[in-house]
């Protein structure tokens, strides 16, 4: 069953994505991003080139042709094929695909949109037996 993180209170969702995806590129081998939309897509992949200045992430888009080859998809695409091991969703709603990866992080930003869509997630995954561990970023510059 899929092991899901809540991060609550996360003033910049995009970096945490970004912190996150490194973490589970390192430990895992793998992610996908699931963004809110296209212009988050472009903030993400901008974010990956740059930070942090020596480091660079392995990523593309998921109708790239080396997707299957790539370890990270970053994509606003509610489709997903293939075995990746960490789920990264910035999307107000659950993913249709969560349940084939073995980890997800759901990001909650801190305004009332973010919260409330947050607050549905959780109660969605709780209804159907997951295991729910959050933790709350307030403070802590993400």
């Amino acid at each position: 069953m899929t092991e899901i993180d809540f991060y609550t209170h996360v003033a910049s969702p995009l970096d945490v994505a970004r912190r996150i995806v490194h973490k589970a590129l390192a430990q895992h081998g793998s992610a996908r991003v699931l963004t809110a939309d296209a212009e988050s897509t472009d903030a993400l992949d901008r974010m990956l080139w740059m930070q942090p200045a020596l480091s660079f992430v392995p990523h593309c888009r998921l109708a790239s042709l080396q997707a299957a080859d790539t370890p990270v998809i970053v994509d606003d695409a509610r489709e997903h094929e293939g075995p990746l091991a960490v789920l990264i969703n910035l999307a107000a709603e659950p993913p249709p695909f969560f349940s084939r990866f073995e980890r997800l992080a759901e990001i909650v930003g801190t305004d009332a949109a973010s919260t409330e869509a947050g607050r549905e997630r959780y109660r969605f995954y709780r209804e159907r037996g997951y295991a729910l561990r959050t933790h709350n970023l307030a403070g802590q510059g993400d």
